[in-house]
């Protein structure tokens, strides 16, 4: 009899602990969300004393027709127009949810446009898209480091395997070096590619996003 006192005595005590780890979940689950909904930008870090990797180095990612590229992050110091990643992560919708989280970019101001940012499997672009144009391509699973929420580095197939490749003179293109072999058997022999590693960097309230 006192054992059966003591257990329904317990309940509430269980009961009460329970729920607290389930707000607990929920809570984390919320900031999680809000963590990687965050907009931001995606900025070039390029460590060596070269020309070139100084040159790249703070670029960010830009977009025009359907590609990713490397430029100035003040837009007035671009020699082409182009539009600024506006990133955030969000689970890519497909059935087999092998995918996980794919990344989501403005494309468009006026009208408001969104589009999946992807990696074409044939030539390790990248590039962005809608969900017909994207899927058949390596669209995740998009990540970021661990460590400062300001200031981490993008993740892809959970490495930093990003390339920038002189597409033309002066002309940096962003592309995966999923092999990580410099893109052999993808670009150009000669054509020069810089290992590099993209930035997370966190969108604030007060910055203009694209001028």
């Amino acid at each position: 009899m006192v054992l059966g006192l003591l257990s329904i005595a317990s309940i509430p005590t269980v009961t009460g602990v329970s729920l607290g780890i389930s707000e607990n979940r929920k809570r984390n689950h919320r900031q999680n969300d809000e963590n990687r909904m965050a907009k931001i930008y995606m900025d070039v870090y390029c460590d060596g004393q070269s020309k070139i990797a100084q040159m790249l180095n703070g670029r960010r990612v830009v977009l025009r027709n359907n590609k990713a590229y490397l430029d100035h992050a003040d837009p007035s110091l671009r020699t082409i127009p182009s539009y600024t990643a506006q990133a955030f992560y969000i689970a890519y919708p497909d059935e087999t949810r092998k995918r996980g989280d794919g990344l989501v970019t403005s494309v468009s101001d006026d009208p408001p446009m969104l589009s999946w940012l992807y990696v074409d499997k044939d030539t390790m672009e990248v590039k962005y898209g809608n969900r017909s144009q994207s899927i058949e391509h390596i669209v995740g699973p998009w990540d970021w480091t661990e460590g400062d929420e300001e200031k981490a580095g993008v993740v892809l197939e959970e490495a930093e395997a990003f390339a920038a490749v002189e597409e033309e003179e002066g002309v940096w293109a962003l592309y995966f070096d999923r092999n990580d072999d410099g893109l052999a058997g993808y670009v150009d022999s000669g054509t020069k590619v810089v290992p590099i590693s993209i930035d997370r960097t966190l969108i604030q309230p007060s910055q203009p996003d694209n001028s």
